[in-house]
């Protein structure tokens, strides 16, 4: 049977209005509930709202319009069950044969910054799910749709099936809700329990299947992704993603969104090999992270803050590399890239890495998981000048090395030690077991690239616990020096940075990655 009526109330409006003309081209009849219904008005459609439907107003400022039998009759009761009908038509209960809802943002409110408990609650959507889940109970019947994307879809089956929909198709959109709806509780479930009084006693997870990955750390490991990482990152061209590609994208977004300045960055392995910055031209700060490490872009990952221009593009074309990661590509660059069949093009979405970069890390755990606050801003550079620790302060040029370098360090895994100047990393040592290791693995990497110390500063991710870090430091020709600090002998780092004439800084916070 054709859809007869459909109940619209949607917070994401988009493609609200030209799919509900498609509705009224089919002759359904539109209810609709507060900005929903002034949206289809506003637009010249005719509606009726659903308080003039139920008899019922709505109240508590809106918490309550569509809790009612009326509603919930008309989506729930068996078209095929005489005693269904005859309690639907005694009860004066019209069905209702489509349901479009989208929810109120739960999860887009409880990530702005300074959210307050009751912000979070008022966008705890309450109607919403209960019909979504009423509609979904009885897609025998009714479809019920969720996502605007789907508008089309629904359009199209009702011009294939004289203005119903198949069965099949009504099953398929059932699912989707129930997903939807556990998502949605699911995050309500995990703030709560750790907003005000929470207990942190249950985490839950519920998420989307976004794709087979093409291997895990080796071809024989199977690997599936969940989630909506589709919806931060688009792959323009290239092989399909494995476990290892996911993982590095992540760190390489990560990486370079601790930075404004227009720059460029290779990694390999998760770890950062070279950074260079240029305000002029992107080749340049190109030459400057290549320089730190001419092998690491060799199967590495690129990422840039800035679209990728021709001129990069032609530069980095001439190199094998698994990945490259920009906001955008001009289509240019996009015309050279393309020749490499295998390489990997994938456009970031700023917005949307802006809204998923503070979720917390979750990893797995012997019989579970461990969640954990993300290290998404790179603390401790607020008055730098007040922490210095040494006799001789630092410089000018030398302060500003110190904060490009203590950007870097955060990203590398620890042990982690960073040479670099005001606009480039000149060394880098990573994952040693000691820390004066990483520190003459850096030196060596920079010798190795005939580059040269004398005037670098240090950065550690974690507190020099001995001297000796730092005097190889001294020794290469490095001039300053920023770590977090709190050793039990500081004092004695500290005197052989005075010693030395060195300027050292203590910023108070650790950088630990493992």
């Amino acid at each position: 049977m054709a859809i007869q009526r459909a109940l619209l109330s949607v917070s994401d409006k988009s493609g609200l209005i030209d799919f509900a003309k498609g509705l009224v081209k089919h002759d359904v009849e539109l209810l609709s509930t507060g900005g929903t219904s002034k949206a289809l008005r506003d637009a010249g459609l005719p509606v009726i709202d659903v308080s003039e439907f139920t008899g019922a107003p709505e109240l508590f400022e809106g918490r309550v319009k569509t809790l009612h039998p009326k509603v919930h009759g008309g989506l729930l009761h068996k078209r095929d069950d005489d005693l269904h009908l005859k309690q639907a038509k005694d009860n004066e209960i019209p069905p209702i044969d489509l349901v479009v809802v989208n929810l109120y943002p739960f999860e887009e409110t409880i990530v702005k910054d300074g959210v307050t408990l009751e912000e979070a609650i008022e966008n705890i959507d309450i109607g919403g799910p209960s019909m979504l889940r009423s509609a979904a109970k009885n897609y025998k019947s009714v479809t019920v749709v969720t996502d605007p994307t789907d508008y089309d879809r629904v359009l199209a089956e009702m011009d294939e099936h004289g203005g119903d929909t198949s069965f099949k198709f009504r099953e398929a959109l059932a699912v989707r809700v129930f997903l939807r709806t556990s998502t949605y509780d699911t995050a309500i479930t995990n703030y709560l329990s750790q907003a005000g009084e929470g207990t942190r006693s249950q985490f839950t997870l519920s998420l989307p299947l976004d794709r087979e990955l093409r291997y895990g750390d080796n071809p024989h490991q199977p690997t599936t992704l969940y989630g909506n990482f589709s919806d931060v990152f688009t792959q323009l061209q290239g092989k399909e993603l494995s476990y290892t590609n996911i993982l590095d994208i992540e760190a390489a977004s990560d990486l370079i969104t601790d930075f404004v300045r227009p720059t460029v960055g290779i990694l390999k392995h998760t770890n950062p090999c070279g950074l260079g910055q240029d305000d002029e031209d992107l080749r340049k700060a190109w030459q400057l992270a290549y320089e730190t490490d001419t092998q690491a872009p060799f199967g590495g990952v690129i990422v840039i803050n800035r679209s990728v221009t021709e001129a990069l593009a032609r530069i980095i074309s001439s190199i094998f590399t698994d990945v490259i990661i920009a906001p955008d590509f001009e289509p240019e660059a996009r015309a050279i890239l393309q020749k490499k069949k295998n390489l990997r093009l994938i456009k970031l979405n700023p917005e949307a890495w802006e809204a998923v970069r503070k979720d917390p890390v979750i990893r797995s755990a012997p019989g579970g998981l461990m969640v954990m606050g993300r290290d998404h801003t790179t603390l401790g550079l607020d008055n730098l000048e007040g922490k210095v620790v040494t006799k001789r302060p630092p410089t000018e040029d030398e302060m500003r090395a110190m904060r490009f370098g203590w950007r870097v360090v955060k990203h590398v895994k620890s042990n982690a030690i960073v040479y670099s100047g005001m606009d480039r990393t000149l060394g880098i040592g990573a994952g040693q077991m000691s820390r004066v290791d990483s520190s003459r693995i850096a030196v060596w990497k920079a010798n190795e690239a005939g580059l040269s110390l004398k005037g670098s500063i240090m950065a550690s991710d974690a507190m020099l616990p001995f001297a000796d870090g730092l005097q190889a430091a001294i020794d290469a020709g490095a001039t300053a020096c920023i770590q977090p600090g709190g050793s039990i002998r500081d004092e004695e780092v500290i005197a052989a940075a005075d010693e030395a004439g060195i300027a050292m800084i203590f910023t108070g916070y650790r950088h630990f990655r493992h």
